[in-house]
Formats: C-alpha cells, sequence, structure tokens
C-alpha cells in the first residue's frame, strides 16, 4: 500500500505543476492533483467486485494488452520502423518474426 501512496505523488504533481505554470491558485491545483488520484480506489473497488467473473477471461485479456502494448513499441518507439513513407511493413514483419519465434519456444521448451 506504501508503494502505491508513493507513486500517486509524481502523478498529482505532473497534473499540479503545469496549472499552477499557468498560472491557477496553489489551491485549485492541489485540488485537481488529489482528485487526479481519487478515481483509483473507485477502480479498485470494482477491480474486486469483478474479480470472480473475469478470472475466466484474464488470460486473454492479458494475452491482448500485451499484443497491444508490443504494438505501440514498434510502431512508435522503434523510429527505424517509420522511416520515410509510412507503410505497416515493418511492424508486420515484426509481428510474424515474433510468432515464429513463440511458436519455436513452445515447440523447442
Amino acid at each position: 500500500m506504501s508503494i502505491q501512496i508513493i507513486g500517486d505523488f509524481p502523478e498529482g504533481a505532473i497534473v499540479s505543476m503545469p496549472l499552477k505554470a499557468e498560472g491557477m491558485s496553489k489551491l485549485k491545483t492541489f485540488g485537481y492533483g488529489v482528485l487526479s488520484g481519487a478515481v483509483e480506489p473507485i477502480a479498485a473497488l470494482i477491480t474486486i467486485l469483478t474479480s470472480g467473473f473475469v478470472s475466466s477471461l484474464l488470460p486473454y485479456l492479458l494475452a491482448f494488452a500485451a499484443g497491444a502494448m508490443i504494438y505501440v513499441v514498434v510502431e512508435e518507439l522503434i523510429p527505424e520502423m517509420s522511416e520515410g513513407e509510412h507503410s505497416n511493413s515493418g511492424t508486420i514483419s515484426f509481428s510474424l518474426g515474433f510468432v515464429l519465434m513463440m511458436i519455436l519456444d513452445v515447440t523447442l521448451g
């Protein structure tokens, strides 16, 4: 729990500091910083209440999330993939190579 609290300080600062730089009052910026973290307990409660229902779908949802993160990394963060005219050939080639690597990993142990 204390780790989560430590992580909330930078989140509140990231919300509050630009607002303060734009001339908003300290009290208002503090309030917006606190409100930015207020949704976390609500989301935690919803997660706890739905965890039993979603547990059978969890492997598929996590696989989808991992695939989305890999796509974002390849498409946006690796600059060589998007040099020149934008095409998806680099991203598709990376995806096919990744699938081949996973097949070989599973079959060869």
